[in-house]
């Protein structure tokens, strides 16, 4: 057992006798620094234009799939007077709720970066660039971030305040053995992570065909069936029929208010595309937009009143047809993202119509319909105008139920596969701290 002193670092705690701790610039060859703080011209082609979400998305690498956009060589040039990409390069997030994520630079192709990110390029003498890399994703550093980070609209944190975080250092060939170490670990980690990941994604596409076949085919795999006239769906059973979405419902689809309210930290919960797309089928009030004020709710109910069996659809942006239904009487308001599906009960039961929604043969059809601005987007006219299949409201009831059940069965399954992953992934970031800053000798 190695001998070990207090760091003098909070979040650090005990490190080796013969480490030191240091602010962040020392390990630096340069200050901290980031892209351009203009939003450029983006086109279909040319040099890729990074930002948060190509690191956010990537575990650890530049996701090259998930970038801003591509910017012109003349908006490129401009960029390199200020900095230029380098193998070696780490990038953190300093802005949005992703702050804190990193990714190093393992390529040579031309690209440049946006003012999300922050630079950290190591002097070779006294940091070994992957021990940062994982000093910045350890316990020991991301809390000082949180601990500094400021809040405007979103979270930020400035780069000089980034250059004062301190950081551990081991001497060079110490740092060098915890990141081989680390990368041996982490590696097998992230391939069980990934293992696991797919498997979940399987038992998802296994649920929307479980729901298409259902509420299209009904649930006896021994009626007659005949051609429904709409390309997406095909055959359907014998007795059904098929109509346009607005025949289902006892208003037209309505939305929220399209002006933008302001927000406060208590009030009237203010709901909006986040709150529909995290929640799995119903309302996430931990991803709400944030609380409006009596007056603006009272504004609101003038257009639109939830009710109990509402259903939402994400109409714009990256979530667009992604669904949720009301399940509680709690007061609340909807923003213009979200369009509003309210069934009429003698024609369409609620779940059968929420399961449709979310079938492969009704999103086909939302995504043939969209049409793109700065962001997908579909008109509620539109949503008026798409198919659905009409059983009659008994045998909607019951394969509202069926789907209830298998639904049940394959989410517990998924929710176990996700507990797996969250379990490695803190062990992932135990091992990570211990390792970093001494604890666990490698």
């Amino acid at each position: 057992m190695r001998e070990m002193k207090d760091s003098g670092v909070e979040w650090i705690g005990e490190i080796p006798e013969d480490w030191n701790v240091g602010k962040t610039l020392y390990a630096l060859s340069m200050p901290i620094t980031d892209g351009p703080h203009e939003t450029p011209e983006l086109f279909d082609e040319g040099i890729p234009f990074i930002s948060a979400e190509a690191v956010s998305c990537g575990n650890g690498h530049i996701d090259f799939e998930h970038i801003r956009g591509f910017i012109s060589q003349e908006f490129y040039e401009e960029c390199c007077k200020k900095y230029i990409p380098q193998i070696n390069d780490i990038y953190m997030i300093k802005s949005g709720a992703t702050t804190g994520k990193v990714a190093k630079v393992e390529t040579q192709k031309l690209f440049t970066i946006w003012s999300p990110l922050a630079v950290f390029r190591v002097e070779p003498q006294r940091c070994y660039y992957e021990y940062l890399y994982y000093f910045i994703q350890s316990d020991a550093y991301q809390k000082q971030i949180e601990n500094k980070w400021t809040y405007g609209t979103q979270q930020n944190i400035g780069m000089r305040t980034l250059e004062k975080l301190m950081i551990c250092f081991p001497s060079i060939t110490q740092q060098k053995l915890i990141a081989d170490y680390l990368d041996s670990k982490c590696s097998k980690i992230d391939e069980s992570i990934e293992a696991h990941q797919a498997i979940i994604e399987k038992l998802k596409e296994y649920k929307l065909s479980v729901i298409t076949e259902a509420v299209t085919k009904g649930i006896n795999p021994n009626v007659e069936m005949k051609e429904s006239g709409i390309e997406w769906i095909g055959k359907i059973p014998i007795k059904w029929n098929v109509g346009k979405t607005l025949y289902a419902l006892s208003m037209p689809i309505t939305d929220g208010p399209h002006e933008t309210p302001e927000l406060f930290d208590k009030g009237i919960p203010f709901v909006s595309a986040e709150a529909v797309s995290c929640g799995n089928g119903v309302i996430d009030f931990e991803h709400i937009r944030g609380y409006i004020s009596q007056e603006f709710y009272e504004e609101c109910c003038k257009k639109y009143v939830p009710q109990i069996n509402d259903i939402y659809m994400i109409k714009s942006g990256a979530t667009t047809g992604k669904v949720a239904i009301v399940d509680t009487d709690r007061k609340f308001t909807i923003w213009s993202p979200l369009a509003v599906f309210r069934c009429n009960p003698n024609k369409m039961n609620y779940m059968y119509l929420l399961y449709f929604l979310q079938s492969d043969v009704y999103q086909k059809q939302v995504q043939d319909k969209w049409t793109y601005g700065t962001q997908q987007n579909i008109g509620m006219r539109s949503l008026e105008k798409l198919f659905v299949c009409f059983p009659s409201l008994d045998e909607q009831r019951n394969i509202a139920d069926y789907l209830n059940e298998q639904c049940i069965r394959i989410e517990k399954n998924i929710n176990e596969r996700k507990l797996i992953i969250q379990k490695l992934k803190e062990y992932k970031k135990s091992l990570i701290y211990e390792v970093v800053t001494g604890k666990k000798e490698v």
